[in-house]
């Protein structure tokens, strides 16, 4: 819902100002129209139908995995398009990630968004859309913003929507904003953001040039100044850094990329998550005996590690594999 149109719509119709804390109370709870809310009068009900779209997007289809895993992709409504994840776990947690933007003109290698056009930042209404449509199927817990796109290219949007989360049942401290580690927002975030949301660090490898092989950010926001940034986040904040590390096979997961890894990285400050590639065309993944010797080198090393669990492989949604088709 765009909530800029909103309160434009209500005050023209000189409509007391609890109305937009109403028509937000309902939404955020899953309301899934206008007429179920009851406490508006009909009147206004139909007005809003009529000049305020529930939705800013529109959803050109939905897939659900074998894992109970849901994909959907949406078109905005100048035909940009975007795709979220609802993903359910056994322990009870249903965790969404969201997307920032549509498409990505970063064009990291092993990632199926950076393969696609960039399209535009999305607005805080569109990024919160995507989660109201995942509320409205069933409660959800947490909120990853790991989608299409880079955060903190798209910073002001991204903490709009964040900040209205907890409505929907889903607090600050379980919210993680993931970036790439485009600078200028990093720091903003480091500096003027008071809630406790999570940072995580899409990092993939340690030696700077195969980084910025994989990663063609790092020429431009070494990894170094990067992780400099991050240690000022944990300083300031008392909260770890999750880093995401790709497993791709004969690059970057051997031993001594482990080490490497190993080496730049604070065990107080920083905690890995390798994440098992999921096929994008371009690499092949890291095998389990692989994966598990890497990260027998971390945790010698002190390194807090985890593999992630991998969701919604089956129908592209899986970590990296967003790309906006609809097949």
């Amino acid at each position: 819902m765009d909530l800029a149109l909103l309160e434009r719509t209500l005050a023209d119709r000189a409509e007391p100002t609890y109305r937009g804390r109403q028509v937000w109370e309902w939404t955020a709870r899953g309301a899934g129209s206008y007429d179920e809310m009851t406490t508006l009068p009909k009147v206004l009900r139909v007005a809003l139908a009529e000049d305020v779209p529930f939705s800013t997007l529109d959803v050109v289809a939905e897939r659900e995995s074998r894992d109970g895993t849901v994909k959907a992709l949406f078109r905005t409504q100048d035909g940009h398009p975007v795709e979220a994840v609802l993903m359910r776990y056994r322990d009870g947690r249903r965790s969404l990630c969201l997307s920032a933007q549509s498409g990505c003109p970063l064009t990291c290698t092993f990632c199926a968004t950076g393969q696609m056009r960039f399209g535009r930042n999305l607005t805080a209404s569109e990024i919160l859309d995507q989660a109201l449509h995942f509320r409205r199927l069933e409660l959800v817990s947490h909120a990853v913003y790991m989608g299409m796109g880079e955060p903190f290219l798209n910073l002001d949007a991204v903490l709009d929507s964040a900040r209205r989360l907890p409505d929907l049942g889903i607090t600050h401290r379980r919210t993680t904003i993931s970036t790439v580690g485009w600078m200028p927002g990093l720091t903003r975030f480091v500096d003027e953001v008071a809630e406790p949301i999570r940072l995580a660090l899409s990092l993939h490898a340690a030696d700077p040039a195969k980084r910025s092989q994989l990663m063609r950010v790092n020429d431009r926001y070494p990894l170094e100044d990067v992780l400099a940034e991050c240690r000022r986040y944990v300083a300031l904040r008392r909260r770890k850094v999750f880093v995401e590390y790709v497993m791709l096979a004969g690059v970057n997961d051997s031993p001594a990329d482990a080490r490497a890894l190993a080496a730049v990285l604070d065990p107080k400050a920083f905690k890995v998550n390798l994440i098992p590639y999921n096929p994008t065309g371009m690499y092949a993944g890291s095998s389990r005996e692989a994966i598990a010797a890497f990260k027998a080198v971390l945790v010698r090393a002190r390194i807090p590690a985890t593999v992630r669990l991998t969701r919604g492989r089956d129908i592209e949604a899986a970590c990296g594999q967003l790309a906006a088709s609809r097949s």
